[in-house]
């Protein structure tokens, strides 16, 4: 009797193995939708004793098919190899793929796919997340991501990126390591790992929350990074794991090659003497090479303005780089930008866990139409003593924790002016009163310095941008 037993567990193993899934798809994974809210499927292997007979599958959700995924042929084994394709699969899931030999027991399953929209992180350290890893973004099973490590999908938590055990050279090698650090070496480095919380994660569990629609993230980001170290012309001279962006674009293929969209933090790097006047040509130029080799001319890219920085270098560069960005959304397209300098901070200059969450909450709310982007500053009207400065894009009304602060007027020579006695909020209207004359050419700031104090948002913790000059008349 055990010896039977034992025949009819050997067969049912070598019938399990006489069929193999290969390529196009593996557990966890998410396949990025169209615009109809479909996704194709793709899927080629190996079959033993099969040849010439029919390879079938069916998609279940739980254990009940998809309405149209019905077993049916889809294929034929030939050089036992095969190759099929389940196209229109709607957004959703989890699905369970079944693929078997048509009049046979052997099969293979893939669980856990998802349909939805798969968004690229990018940028430097307030993207790769140093926030403490302390009351982080909870798990969402609608939410996975492509991790940097075993290059296998799985459900996200953070921290989402690891750079000395990432598969890609450029990222160890930035991290001033020779080599990759591996096996217990790595186990030991994630146990005792104190920072990594990022806005990836919250943004992708909102944004699940608010659509309905399933998310998968891509980690690419990498700290201290520039727009120098992130030149999509470094693709072309190195293996695409030995840069920035050549890793980014050989991990998007390894994801399935379609993304909904991009998320960007940087900037940081570039506030200097010789970067800055280079920022926006090179910033304008990466969106449309990533669009380009992205084979999408809208896709939508989300940034967010570099906030503050306890530190006294380079402070006019700082603020030029953060106008630039601001402007950005008004000449590209299909972006926009996030202000995040009324954040607190972990250190002296990463953004903090709890505002890593609303930032990444704000930039769901707006990439599932739920909120508008957030306070943009229109031109302000002189009235004698009064500056009225109105704001578009306002959720609600602006409103201040304490008395609202933020607001400089600077002379034609840069210098403040110590004018402003009083800023008073009227809705989605600030009101600063003035004292004495302005000078001819006087300009008006939100945010000016590395580390100003700034606490207006509004009534959905949108806050404003950081602006100016911008010219009081």
């Amino acid at each position: 009797m055990k010896f039977t037993a034992l025949l009819c567990l050997c067969a049912a193993t070598l019938a399990a193995q006489s069929i193999r899934i290969t390529s196009g798809a593996m557990p966890h994974q998410v396949f990025q939708r169209n615009d109809a809210g479909k996704a194709d499927i793709t899927l080629s292997g190996t079959a033993v004793d099969g040849e010439g007979k029919p390879v079938e599958a069916k998609l279940l959700r739980g254990i009940v098919p998809v309405f149209g995924f019905t077993s049916k042929k889809l294929g034929v084994v030939q050089n036992g190899q095969w190759t099929i394709k389940l196209t229109n699969i709607p957004t959703g899931g989890p699905y369970k793929l079944e693929v078997k030999i048509g009049g046979t027991k052997a099969s293979e399953a893939i669980e856990d796919l998802l349909v939805g929209d798969i968004w690229v992180l990018g940028g430097q350290s307030n993207m790769e997340g140093v926030g403490n890893l302390e009351n982080v973004q909870t798990q969402d099973d609608r939410v996975h991501t492509f991790d940097m490590v075993q290059e296998r999908w799985q459900i996200a938590q953070e921290p989402l990126h690891n750079m000395p055990g990432a598969v890609d050279k450029i990222h160890w090698s930035l991290a001033r390591r020779t080599d990759r650090l591996m096996g217990p070496a790595l186990e030991d480095y994630n146990k005792n790992r104190k920072k990594g919380a990022g806005l990836g994660l919250p943004f992708a569990v909102a944004y699940a929350k608010a659509s309905g629609v399933p998310v998968g993230l891509l980690p690419c980001a990498h700290g201290g990074t520039s727009m120098d170290q992130w030149d999509p012309a470094k693709w072309d001279k190195a293996a695409p794991g030995d840069s920035l962006y050549g890793s980014m674009m050989r991990r998007f293929e390894a994801a399935g090659g379609k993304v909904k969209g991009m998320l960007w933090y940087q900037g940081e790097s570039d506030a200097g003497s010789k970067s800055t006047p280079l920022f926006k040509a090179k910033f304008e130029n990466f969106i449309a090479k990533v669009r380009e080799d992205f084979a999408n001319p809208n896709l939508p890219f989300y940034f967010v303005q570099i906030g503050r920085h306890v530190n006294t270098q380079n402070v006019e560069f700082w603020n030029e780089v953060q106008e630039i960005q601001r402007l950005t959304e008004t000449t590209v397209p299909n972006t926009a930008v996030f202000s995040a300098v009324d954040s607190d901070l972990d250190d002296g200059i990463h953004v903090s866990t709890p505002d890593l969450k609303r930032l990444g909450f704000n930039m769901a709310a707006w990439a599932t139409g739920k909120a508008q982007r957030g306070p943009r500053p229109l031109e302000p009207v002189v009235d004698g003593s009064l500056i009225k400065l109105p704001f578009r894009d306002v959720n609600g009304k602006l409103a201040s924790a304490g008395r609202p602060s933020g607001f400089t007027i600077h002379a034609p020579t840069g210098e403040a002016l110590p004018v402003i006695y009083k800023t008073q909020i009227d809705g989605s209207t600030v009101l600063l009163h003035i004292q004495g004359k302005l000078p001819e050419g006087a300009t008006l700031r939100y945010g000016a310095g590395k580390d100003p104090y700034c606490n207006i948002r509004d009534e959905q913790g949108f806050g404003l941008v950081v602006f100016g000059p911008l010219p009081l008349k």
